[in-house]
């Protein structure tokens, strides 16, 4: 009985020991359930708050620890979409933003943070295309083929957060970096991703596909698609969608369109609009708002830099040194 009894001891230690990466997976996976599943989220936290400096400051941390979570499991959908997501909302808030807030004599700085901002748009987007991929195996092969309907033709409305975030990472690395031949020609994938989106739920995230395109279609030169008439439609379907309380949609047309067409009436009031939101009115998108209105009052401020005004003939508004798409320096 002794013996049977240390040999089922030794036997039940060395499954054990044999397990013991299943046992660390397990809980891992467990881990990353509770981090992504539905009900309120780190993001949350992170969304909610009011002192952008707090959050920038403790992001990389967050950023980092889901990163070592995905590496372990990196099959989890859940997982790799919140990491995705996490570092283009980073890279957006906290490093392209930045770099926009900084005057025009710290140039160099201004470069470093969206140098920076580019790489982690990228990072995110491919985090997230693995999932992607992974659902539509010769999604690559379709994409070299120009076949960008068929591409995206197999996602379903549970991938729209996949898509989105894709999308919205490739394409804001491209607003940084317009330069970038490579990622100009590819800009079409990223279309076909969001207009997927606005095919499975046209309203996701309170009108956050809109004011996406409105940016698009905003920003880029009419010979790569640029429609200031499809980016003011989408305009009036991102206000609606969310029924004017999210600024990003006014901050989207003015820095673009209004911009273009060199209509400083419309840039004002719509910054206006911007200023004007209490951030507290919406809880989950605080810090969005906080960032939103930063921005909206440096434009404000430095309105010269954005349109000159021909002194022979006021208020005449002609257009304005060359910057890169959609930009705020």
């Amino acid at each position: 009985m002794k013996t049977r009894f240390g040999l089922t001891a030794a036997v039940a230690l060395a499954a054990l020991a044999a397990g013991g990466c299943s046992i660390e997976k397990f809980a891992i996976r467990k881990a990353a359930g509770m981090l992504t599943g539905p009900g309120p989220s780190g993001t949350d936290v992170f969304s909610s708050d009011n002192d952008p400096e707090l959050v920038g400051d403790a992001l990389p941390f967050a950023l980092k620890f889901y990163e070592s979570l995905l590496a372990a499991v990196p099959d989890h959908e859940g997982l790799r979409l919140r990491t995705g997501s996490l570092y283009i909302m980073y890279a957006n808030a906290f490093l392209e933003t930045r770099a926009d807030l900084l005057p025009r004599d710290r140039m160099e700085e201004k470069e470093t943070l969206r140098a920076r901002a580019k790489n982690l748009y990228l990072r995110g987007r491919d985090m997230i295309m693995v999932s992607l991929e992974r659902k539509n195996p010769i999604l690559q092969r379709q994409w070299r083929e120009r076949l960008y309907a068929e591409a995206v033709a197999p996602f379903a409305p549970k991938d729209v957060p996949l898509l989105y975030w894709a999308a919205a990472g490739w394409v804001a690395a491209y607003a940084i970096d317009p330069m970038d031949m490579e990622l100009a020609v590819s800009l079409p994938r990223a279309e076909a991703l969001m207009n997927r989106v606005l095919e499975l739920d046209p309203g996701y995230s309170g009108g956050a596909v809109h004011t996406f395109f409105i940016l698009y279609y905003g920003s880029l030169p009419d010979y790569m698609g640029g429609d200031t008439e499809k980016a003011r439609e989408h305009f009036r379907l991102a206000v609606a969608a969310s029924g004017g309380r999210d600024v990003s949609a006014f901050l989207a047309l003015a820095s673009t369109v209004s911009l273009k067409e060199q209509n400083v009436g419309e840039f004002r009031s719509l910054l206006e609009k911007v200023l004007a939101v209490d951030p507290d009115a919406d809880p989950g998108s605080r810090l969005a708002t906080v960032l939103s209105q930063r921005k909206a009052r440096r434009l404000l401020e430095h309105i010269d830099d954005y349109f000159l005004i021909n002194d022979r003939a006021p208020g005449q508004y002609f257009e304005a040194p060359p910057g890169r798409p959609g930009g705020t320096s």
